[in-house]
């Protein structure tokens, strides 16, 4: 229990912790810097912080995981989904903060890459891991949803949404950080309790993002950048589908889902009605800030909604 439990949690929490004061000098010496939203006055002080910072969860998660992979095979999947969106997100965060060019991949480059990622995930866990698409139902007892061949367009749609849905949430310190550990730590529960052969990799995750909160807390001294957000996106949908939860991804992360939805209301009503808003600002977390929230008091109560989420979600079981 202590070797596939507490190890992973210690040993990803300490590669992260000791990574800061190597990786965030390194980030800052080659300037790459955050750009912040110029309506939003209380971030411009945060102009120039080094951005990236993902790469230390991803080298704290794929180093703990390696020394589990062959003992516990179920992981491969979800290190390959966390490590393939984390890969995008670098990609794009390179694009953007080290050659300057503003948009990063473009829109049709980054769906390309993640319906890619996408389908090699779902083919390995069905043909080679063994995992079934049918769903476990909240508050049904222990039934399984059986959609057919509809499960596989679904699939997308919870991949591409929960991702995204997690990059969305990486606008405040220690916001996406703090949700994930959440959500991160309700699938440790689980794994442990099905013994889904799970535990390892989402302890590694939990541990990890402990570590980097020392340096992304408020105030930051280091962003995770689209490298850390999508590649924990990738964990989490990867990490439900391995367990056939899937349908409890919009429970334990609806803040992720509250923020997309946020994007597409916005955007959609902005283009409808001419230039009108419903939010103040989107992602959601801006909606609050210009409210009058203190960017701590967003992140808190966030935080303690996904942790009240996922005390609801194991009732669901």
């Amino acid at each position: 229990m202590t070797y596939e439990i507490i190890t992973p949690v210690i040993a990803a929490f300490a590669i992260s912790a000791i990574l800061g004061p190597i990786v965030i000098p390194f980030l800052r010496r080659l300037k790459i810097g955050q750009t912040e939203r110029k309506e939003l006055e209380s971030h411009l002080k945060k102009n120039g912080t080094p951005t990236m910072g993902g790469l230390m969860i991803l080298a704290a998660i794929v180093v703990t995981s390696l020394f589990y992979v062959k003992d516990y095979p179920r992981i491969i999947p979800v290190l390959f989904m966390t490590v393939g969106f984390g890969v995008i997100g670098f990609l794009d965060d390179y694009l953007k903060v080290v050659l300057r060019r503003s948009d990063g991949l473009l829109p049709w480059q980054k769906m390309l890459c993640q319906l890619i990622v996408t389908t090699v995930f779902a083919v390995y866990m069905v043909r080679y891991a063994g995992v079934s698409l049918t769903m476990l139902i909240p508050f049904s007892g222990g039934k399984y949803l059986d959609i057919g061949w509809a499960a596989v367009p679904l699939l997308y749609v919870a991949v591409v949404g929960t991702v995204n849905g997690t990059n969305f949430t990486d606008g405040l310190d220690g916001l996406a950080s703090s949700v994930t550990i959440m959500v991160a730590t309700f699938f440790s529960v689980v794994a442990i309790g099905t013994d889904a052969g799970l535990a390892p990799i989402t302890c590694a995750v939990v541990g990890s993002l402990l570590g980097f909160l020392l340096f992304n807390v408020y105030p930051a001294s280091v962003f995770m950048g689209d490298t850390g957000s999508l590649a924990l996106g990738g964990f989490v949908v990867s990490t439900a589908y391995m367990m056939q939860m899937p349908l409890f991804i919009p429970i334990v992360g609806l803040i992720y889902l509250a923020e997309v939805l946020s994007v597409i209301i916005q955007v959609t009503y902005f283009k409808k009605t001419g230039g009108k808003r419903i939010f103040r600002m989107a992602p959601l977390h801006h909606h609050f800030e210009l409210g009058g929230w203190s960017e701590t008091r967003v992140v808190a109560v966030f935080s303690i909604t996904t942790a009240i989420l996922c005390m609801i979600a194991l009732l669901a079981i």
